[in-house]
């Protein structure tokens, strides 16, 4: 962090603030320090009074203390939306959290990413089908993001760990609690191995109004999101129309007619989302990532060498622009020089979803 890591915190944990409110007040004031300066009558215009009158008085002053001694700790840091490596994705929806607490592999934030969610009182076929999906999906090269609650949540990240630890939750609850209490072992599995991401400050509980905000990242994070089952008034499909508007691909498991939990899926199915059938269904409509599908022969460190090789690496399906610089081992903007280089000599054209496909 910059800007004053201390005024960024205080302005992002004040209470009445919210992502909305840190926006305007930036885009006003120009600087996190800027606006922790100004008067209560200057800010009182963009975040109401009452929460002018809070960031004024400083009263989330413990919160900040307590945030920055918690990011000292191991696997532990903040992302705030100012930092290189905040995903450009997340950045990019009508209301990005400006705070992130995060535990865990951060860089699978730069990852592409497929949400996985469905009810918690999920039954034992749904629980298998997103964990066998989450786990081939994760396979192919996905890092699979849901919210951490029982039921498909739970099964989708169980799967994912399963494939090299490639899962995120994103939480309702401050990242110091654990929300079901049943999910805590999974729960400090995913900080080791994966990653969990919160915007709300330590020690907050389980607050309803908390899980569509958790949904909105959770959308904002994918490129698409996969629904394996749902009731009719389920938060997942909350998550599945934040995506929609997001503009990202959403999907659907069909279920039994006679099964209650199926109903969600039903609803999004004829409201127009992608009927899943296989993990192939999946690939067809977010891409193939090709993964794990290429010899480590072309790979090579350094830029000017890999120009003449990475049409060979392509071969001729759609490919990702991170899954280049993997095997590349280079940065994601020495490849898009590439890439661009490439497509200006019509030897490759950018496809939908951040992709590459060869011409020649």
């Amino acid at each position: 962090m910059s800007d004053s890591t201390g005024d960024w915190l205080l302005l992002a944990l004040t209470p009445g603030i919210g992502p909305v409110g840190f926006l305007k007040l930036i885009a006003s004031f120009g600087s996190a320090s800027h606006a922790v300066a100004a008067s209560t009558a200057q800010t009182t215009p963009l975040i109401g009074q009452q929460a002018a009158q809070a960031l004024r008085e400083r009263v989330a002053q413990p919160d900040v203390d307590a945030a920055l001694a918690w990011a000292a700790g191991e696997q532990c840091s903040l992302l705030s939306l100012q930092d290189d490596d905040y995903p450009q994705a997340l950045a990019e929806t009508a209301s990005p959290p400006p705070l992130l607490f995060a535990r865990g592999r951060r860089e699978l934030l730069q990852q592409p990413m497929l949400a996985m969610v469905g009810s918690r009182s999920a039954t034992p076929p749904g629980k298998q089908i997103a964990s066998d999906f989450a786990r081939r999906l994760a396979e192919h090269g996905y890092t699979i993001v849901s919210g951490l609650a029982s039921g498909i949540d739970a099964a989708a990240h169980q799967g994912a760990l399963a494939a090299a630890g490639s899962t995120i939750a994103v939480i309702g609850t401050g990242i110091d609690r654990v929300y079901p209490a049943s999910n805590r072992a999974l729960a400090h599995q995913i900080g080791s191995a994966g990653l969990i991401l919160s915007e709300f400050p330590l020690g907050a509980g389980p607050l309803a109004g908390h899980f569509p905000r958790r949904n909105r990242i959770i959308a904002g994070l994918a490129r698409g999101c996969l629904v394996v089952e749902a009731n009719i008034n389920s938060g997942s499909l909350i998550t599945a129309r934040l995506a929609a508007e997001s503009g990202r691909e959403v999907m659907a498991v069909p279920g039994s007619i006679n099964n209650p939990q199926a109903r969600g899926c039903h609803r999004l199915l004829k409201d127009g989302a992608r009927l899943v059938e296989s993990v192939e269904d999946v690939l067809e409509e977010v891409g193939r990532l090709r993964h794990s599908a290429r010899p480590a022969t072309v790979c090579a460190p350094d830029p000017a060498a890999a120009t003449g090789q990475i049409l060979t690496l392509m071969g001729y399906d759609p490919v990702s622009s991170e899954w280049l610089a993997q095997q590349l081992g280079l940065t994601q903007g020495e490849v898009y020089a590439m890439l661009l280089e490439l497509e200006l000599a019509g030897k490759l054209t950018s496809l939908p979803g951040g992709q590459v496909q060869r011409l020649v």
